[in-house]
């Protein structure tokens, strides 16, 4: 046993201390997230206190109880700081470094500290990983029982998780998950915004994001690569750029730099493009710098418009964080009659009163102090900044750029601010990335976010798994029909360059876009490299929820569903069910994701593979129903891609069979209407 990990063991075996542990204080090397809006009343604040002093016993009531109501009063909820650890480096320590009596247990151990890593999570002190309210736990507390707990469990106990509080350990059996994780479930009447901020303050509820509260979170290159993808098959659709051609020349404008962790613009510089991203906030941008995720940084809007220009002009990728207000960004880029081929928004709109989005004319300490002091005025200048950005996007459009929204509810906001961006169907007049790129090309299809953990922590466990990819990706490849061949290779370039473009932050994590038979037989390879001991230890398996099956969301993941079933959620619910009895480690299910509180509901799992029979026959019954669940539900909706993909998979398992739709005649039905 490393002697480094002695501190972190002990930690973890106290779980919640018996004594009062000294306050850690409040560091400054860390982005902290800005201060809530008030929204309790007093009788409120009472039982937010009470609540949170149930993890407690009652002789440290006394002195924990004011110190909570600080909390709440100057930020809004209560985190109980001084539980904060300090005793262990919060990261993805290699698997064997955690106290377990189970292997799985100790992998899920190791991602929820890498969610929680300062180098991954984005305001880590406080629980978030992104988004800015996508958070683990609701307190420290909640952290250290469940960690407590993982270390004690054994393989015929499953831990319930809701919102972040440990239920505690029940017995079940060895093929149940050793986790059982919602988010945010509340009653379907009771989830507008103003519902979620006041549970939240309560400590009854959480936004678990969808790979925040899910332990599933990878860092940044999950977006990256997502982004990159969606980047040239933007260009390649509107623009007419040739398959083998990247985006050099190409301008990109958008916005977002914290909870995504700059991801755009590395995106965009592997793509080949010339991008600007807009920023608030001076610390995550000049974090990003540091960071290499971004070329360079401006903090004037007319530098940053003219470096990115020259460099269209030179054919040079390059990334400019500029550091200002997006919607002055775009105003200017209006006002200049600057050619912008590509735009997007990737502000975190879904939180649009919580620090999101800040109103134009305030720096970003003003606009904080704001939100906090004047939560009315604060909302009514979001507003405002949203109805000058979007005039700015329709302009730009109109002059022919080519637009579109990240899911990150930028276009159901700026329209519930009184922007006209609705026509006559009732549809936005700009698609969501899903909707016109993704969703047709890729979801339908059952090619989504597949990723990986290399448990051992070691770099040459993860360049090895890289291989093993790109080698089946290849294979695959050869003889794949046309339909899917170029998601083929845009994946094997993408394996082949992660790691020369240094992806990794936090744990030794790989993630690509790959469909039911790529992500199977990518995982028995791995796990036959696990067997014959060619990889040093255990691999978790896991995904975006924002995949093919995991998430019902109007708005992004199933914006091309268009049989009127967009806005129900059978199919991620299903998905969290049935990957529980196929093999899953763990599972998740949570209301939210990117597009927000009440408009998402997102299901997910990781899944722990040590080399066994078991962890084959596990990849070979989950990865099929978790992937095949959504091309059925997406068949269903006649996506014609999504039936040709289930079709596929039909004659590959007999055990599949799926109700497939018969298509109506437009001409029979108008004809009803019309009487001709």
């Amino acid at each position: 046993m490393g002697e480094s990990w002695i501190p972190l063991r002990e930690a973890i075996a106290i779980g919640i201390p018996e004594n009062l542990p000294a306050h850690p204080g409040h560091d400054d090397s860390v982005d902290h997230a800005p201060a809530r809006r008030q929204v309790l009343t007093d009788k409120q604040k009472k039982l937010a206190l009470k609540n949170a002093l149930r993890y407690f016993k009652p002789e440290l009531h006394d002195a924990l109880a004011p110190e909570f109501l600080e909390e709440l009063n100057s930020f809004g909820r209560i985190i109980m700081n001084r539980y904060r650890p300090t005793a262990y480096q919060m990261k993805a320590h290699p698997i064997e470094a955690y106290p377990a009596n189970s292997m799985h247990a100790a992998s899920i151990m190791l991602m929820i500290q890498n969610n929680l890593d300062p180098a991954v999570a984005q305001f880590p002190h406080e629980l978030i990983t992104y988004g800015g309210n996508g958070s683990v736990f609701q307190n420290w507390a909640q952290y250290l029982l469940t960690m407590k707990y993982l270390s004690i469990m054994n393989d015929d106990q499953t831990l319930v998780m809701y919102s972040g509080h440990p239920m505690g350990l029940f017995p079940s059996h060895k093929n149940a998950p050793r986790v059982v994780v919602t988010n945010g479930m509340v009653i379907p009447n009771y989830s507008t915004s103003e519902d979620y901020e006041r549970m939240n303050a309560l400590g009854v509820s959480q936004y678990g994001q969808m790979t925040a509260g899910s332990y599933m979170y990878i860092g940044p290159q999950g977006i990256v690569h997502g982004t990159t993808l969606t980047l040239l098959n933007a260009a390649r659709i509107h623009l007419q750029l040739p398959p083998e051609k990247d985006l050099s020349g190409i301008t990109f404008v958008t916005s977002g730099l914290g909870g995504m962790s700059g991801a755009q613009a590395k995106a965009a510089v592997i793509a080949g493009a010339s991008c600007i991203v807009a920023e608030m906030n001076p610390h995550a941008a000049e974090k990003r710098h540091e960071q290499g995720w971004l070329s360079t940084l401006s903090y004037d809007v007319d530098e940053a418009i003219d470096l990115m220009v020259s460099n269209a002009q030179n054919g040079s990728a390059i990334s400019i964080g500029y550091v200002g207000n997006v919607a002055d960004l775009w105003n200017r880029l209006v006002e200049r009659d600057i050619a912008v081929d590509l735009g997007s928004d990737q502000t975190s709109l879904h939180n649009p009163w919580q620090g999101g989005y800040f109103p134009s004319g305030y720096s970003y300490s003003e606009a904080a102090e704001l939100m906090s002091a004047d939560t009315e005025l604060f909302c009514q200048k979001v507003k405002q900044t949203l109805l000058s950005h979007m005039k700015s996007i329709k302009i730009m459009s109109e002059r022919g750029m080519y637009f579109w929204d990240y899911g990150n509810a930028f276009l159901l906001e700026a329209s519930r601010a009184g922007s006209d961006i609705v026509d006559e169907n009732g549809n936005f007049i700009f698609p969501s990335y899903v909707e016109d790129i993704m969703g047709p090309i890729c979801f339908d299809y059952g090619f989504g976010p597949f990723r990986w953990v290399c448990c051992s922590g070691d770099p040459e466990d993860l360049a090895l798994t890289d291989e093993i990819a790109c080698k089946v990706l290849s294979e695959l490849a050869s003889g794949a029909d046309e339909s899917i061949k170029q998601q083929l290779t845009d994946n094997i370039r993408w394996i082949e360059q992660a790691g020369k473009n240094q992806m990794v932050v936090g744990s030794q994590a790989r993630i690509l876009y790959a469909n039911d038979e790529g992500r199977r037989k990518i995982a028995v390879a791995i796990n036959n490299a696990i067997r014959d001991g060619r990889l040093s230890g255990p691999v978790v398996l896991g995904r975006d929820h924002h995949d093919v099956s995991g998430t019902d969301s109007p708005y992004r993941e199933t914006a091309n569903i268009r049989d009127g079933s967009m806005f129900t959620a059978d199919m991620a619910v299903q998905n969290f069910v049935g990957d529980s009895f196929r093999g899953a480690t763990w599972v998740s299910l949570h209301n939210g994701g990117g597009v927000g509180w009440g408009e998402v509901i997102n299901g997910g799992f990781g899944m722990l593979i040590d080399g066994s029979q078991e962890s084959e026959n596990n990849i070979e019954s989950m990865l099929f129903w978790d992937v095949n669940n959504g091309i059925a539900r997406r068949a269903w909706a006649r996506n014609d891609g999504a039936i040709e993909a289930i079709k596929t998979a039909m004659e590959k398992e007999s055990r599949l069979i799926v109700t497939l739709p018969q298509k109506a005649q437009e001409h029979l039905i108008d004809s009803l209407f019309t009487g001709e």
